[in-house]
């Protein structure tokens, strides 16, 4: 029956559409005769009484969770959405209708294998937050430490499928049939975006995730992540520490509490690039939900992260490829952009550098020493795609999660201190970055790396070293040898049998370079 669900599923999106009103607000800013003419025909019979706003929310609610997060990521973008839209998908970020208490209380109970009472000295009666994939509750575990409780909606695994189904057929279609469908890799971009929205729908990747990001983050004393409760997890259900602060969207609370929001914002901006080129492993989901701000007296101003199951990952050649971009683009050395990008075969080889680089140039060139709140990087992205369909660059589909997880960066950003040069922050960082990875530094760090390897290579050396030398000596007298560098062998073997008794003298050579290897690595691992 599944080639029945396609046609269908689109037929219930185009009566959603049409329910709502989802193409008068399309239309409707249009200004020609025939849009107005045909919108007036489009919406008779219709009554659309309620706010464009509200009407848009609805309808990403009735449609599933992969609309909600479509709409979750507009409502960061202030800058691209009237203030009427903008304000009401912010409530699909934790206010998405709850499904039935009782029903999340079973799931509980079966997912965990104990009755609620057993495993929880208090839990509250209603969710505290629902979101497009689960709901919250609040509770006491039995040795006293507060608790969030994330339950899985039910029946989410079908209703994702079908509209993956769906997109994958409509990637397919774009592909087939668009110019630009090459290019743009849609059926890519759908498979990464798959990929992602099933780990999602596993709870103990979630919490395996925020392990991996609490321990990532220790030390750098400007994120908080809940320590999750490892007996009371599965795949529908985790448990994790209480957080307490202020959503970061509540500006005017912070700044009661004594948050200094200009240093809030520097301090996500070093967060985000932090764990893109420290770690490659970086929070994808940054909308102002799942932000929290401490305004504990010990940890004031400092972020709390919460749902991860989104995460992005990047290669050491993305990192790599990615910071040497951003400097490029931070030091306006555009013809080391056009370069990068020929290089990595993101644009065809034959294009010309110069003509790439004068295109860059003109998108970027305008945006530089201007506060952040006179930059839309919606706006560059745009001018830069127009310019990549122009120069046939191909759509990266690894980096979509980070493109996405930039522009929430930014819409924070925007709303915590308008004035911040985006630019200025991150080029130091950047900077640093790039030094570790070329410098003293990064040859200290490759040696501490690899010292378990040369611990267990170093005792075998001398040995090694005396059985080559055996081979090549005995090799070359019964000419038994055929190599392909003749010349090289043969000043080897010479050397062999006219110095046969300084044999003991050059393994003895080589064990003390050995033993300095080791001293340098043992000194190199006290400085990192």
């Amino acid at each position: 029956m599944r080639f029945l669900q396609y046609p269908l599923r689109l037929v219930y999106i185009l009566y959603i559409i049409a329910h709502y009103g989802l193409d008068e607000i399309a239309l409707s800013p249009f200004r020609q005769r025939w849009v107005r003419g045909l919108l007036r025909v489009m919406t008779l019979g219709r009554r659309l009484h309620a706010p464009r706003g509200q009407r848009l929310r609805l309808a990403l609610e009735r449609l599933g969770p992969i609309f909600v997060k479509f709409g979750q990521v507009l409502s960061t973008r202030r800058d691209l959405l009237p203030p009427d839209i903008a304000d009401e998908l912010t409530l699909l970020q934790d206010r998405v209708a709850p499904f039935d208490n009782a029903h999340a209380f079973r799931i509980i109970e079966s997912a965990l294998g104990r009755t609620v009472g057993q495993m929880f000295a208090q839990i509250d009666e209603h969710p505290i937050a629902s979101a497009s994939i689960a709901q919250v509750y609040f509770g006491r575990l039995h040795d006293g430490r507060e608790v969030a409780i994330k339950v899985l909606r039910p029946g989410m695994q079908s209703v994702i499928e079908n509209d993956l189904a769906l997109m994958h057929t409509l990637a397919a279609w774009v592909e087939r049939l668009s110019s630009d469908g090459k290019r743009l890799r849609p059926r890519e971009v759908v498979s990464e975006f798959d990929m992602y929205l099933h780990d999602e729908l596993d709870l103990v990747r979630e919490a395996a995730n925020a392990t991996q990001l609490r321990r990532n983050m220790q030390g750098l004393n400007l994120l908080i992540v809940p320590e999750m409760m490892w007996d009371f997890c599965s795949t529908q259900v985790i448990v994790m520490q209480r957080m307490h602060g202020v959503p970061i969207a509540q500006v005017d609370r912070l700044i009661a509490a004594g948050v200094d929001m200009k240093r809030l914002a520097v301090d996500g901006v070093t967060i985000f690039f932090t764990q893109v080129f420290r770690d490659g492993f970086f929070h994808a989901d940054m909308h102002p939900g799942n932000i929290l701000v401490s305004t504990a007296p010990e940890t004031l101003g400092r972020y709390i992260a919460l749902d991860f199951g989104i995460i992005g990952t990047l290669s050491e050649f993305d990192k790599s490829y990615l910071a040497q971009n951003f400097l490029a683009f931070f030091q306006r050395d555009y013809k080391r952009v056009a370069e990068l990008h020929i290089e990595s075969g993101w644009v065809p080889s034959q294009t010309r550098v110069d003509a790439l680089e004068g295109a860059v140039r003109t998108v970027c060139e305008p945006y530089f020493d201007r506060p952040l709140k006179e930059i839309s990087l919606g706006q560059v992205l745009l001018r830069l795609f127009q310019i990549s369909k122009r120069f046939q660059v191909e759509i990266q589909p690894q980096l979509v999660l980070l493109q996405k997880t930039l522009l929430n960066i930014e819409g924070l950003g925007r709303q915590l201190d308008p004035d911040l040069d985006l630019w200025h922050t991150a080029k130091p960082f950047l900077e640093r970055w790039m030094n570790e990875q070329v410098g003293w530094r990064a040859l200290l760090q490759g040696l501490k790396k690899e010292a378990p390897s040369y611990a267990q290579l170093m005792p075998e050396v001398p040995r090694l070293l005396h059985s080559t030398l055996l081979a090549l000596s005995h090799s070359s007298r019964h000419g038994k040898v055929q190599p392909s560098h003749p010349e090289l062998v043969e000043a080897i073997g010479q050397l062999v049998r006219e110095q046969r008794s300084q044999r003991r003298w050059i393994i003895s050579v080589g064990t003390v370079l050995v033993l300095l290897l080791g001293a340098v690595v043992a000194v190199g691992w006290r400085l990192v």
